[in-house]
């Protein structure tokens, strides 16, 4: 199925949490002056116009950065994510936002690499435009989980492991579990960073408790709900299980999202930072 388009919920509060967590890892990582690797296994159009007619038409982003644009944010984690965003509106307003591949475009050096892959044919041209004069970049349009065995392990030993599948059949949970293990068994030491959506919490249980039934150690689960809990009415929130995570996430994280919540939230909403699996 490829009926799913993330131009539809570009911005919305789940790309925060997903793009806030992104930055937080690849800022620690390229600390380092080793070079890494970042793969992408669903990663979209690259970058997103806010008044094309599926952004409007859904207009999700006006409950996620359209409602931290003119903030300024005390947490250096949440100052450093809207820059990014600014850096891509030069004029001040909010038109364009960027999908996970640009942000890691914008953050990594020269010697590091790129790789995605994105099925959908009408947005893997416009996501391979966007890295045509980028060095050390692969851009597949292929399956996701076919990826992890054609460019897994990269000739670097570290590096950051983004998994954001659309969700739209259940198979896909399953089908994400097997790749993860697929995925680490070729690289164990890189940052696995796997996004999920908050819709029916029992699934949801059932989904991470089976990530934590695999073996694999340190796991870190942040999530981010802007309403309660509401089966039935959609996704309320989503979260980020991030394995092997930078010692310092949780700590750069929790303040961030403390803004966050204080700007897009309602009474209702709310965040957590745990880890569910030691090291």
């Amino acid at each position: 199925m490829l009926s799913y388009r993330h131009s539809f919920h570009a911005g919305n509060h789940a790309d925060v949490l997903k793009h806030l967590t992104e930055v937080a890892i690849l800022d620690y990582l390229l600390q380092k002056d080793k070079p890494l690797c970042y793969h992408d296994t669903h990663a979209g159009a690259g970058l997103y116009s806010l008044q094309s007619s599926q952004a409007q038409k859904t207009a999700e982003y006006t409950e996620g950065i359209g409602k931290l644009w003119h903030y300024q944010p005390q947490s250096p984690l949440l100052g450093k994510y809207l820059d990014l965003v600014k850096q891509l509106n030069p004029d001040g307003e909010l038109n364009f936002y960027p999908g996970s591949p640009k942000i890691a475009a914008m953050l990594l050096r020269a010697g590091d690499q790129l790789q995605a892959t994105e099925l959908h044919p009408s947005d893997f041209p416009l996501l391979q435009s966007q890295f045509l004069q980028r060095r050390l970049t692969r851009i597949e349009n292929i399956d996701a989980f076919a990826g992890i065995k054609a460019m897994l392990p990269p000739l670097v030993k570290r590096g950051l492991v983004l998994i954001d599948p659309p969700y739209e059949l259940k198979s896909e949970y399953q089908d994400l579990i097997k790749g993860l293990q697929e995925a680490y068994k070729r690289f164990p030491q890189a940052t696995y960073a796997i996004w999920y959506p908050v819709i029916e919490r029992s699934s949801i249980e059932a989904f991470i408790a089976a990530i934590v039934a695999t073996g694999i150690k340190n796991q870190l689960r942040i999530e981010f709900n802007l309403h309660a809990d509401s089966p039935g009415h959609g996704m309320t929130g989503s979260g980020m299980l991030v394995i092997n995570p930078p010692y310092t996430l949780a700590q750069s994280l929790a303040p961030a999202l403390s803004e966050v919540q204080q700007q897009l939230g309602n009474p209702a909403s709310h965040y957590q930072i745990m880890q569910i699996v030691g090291e």
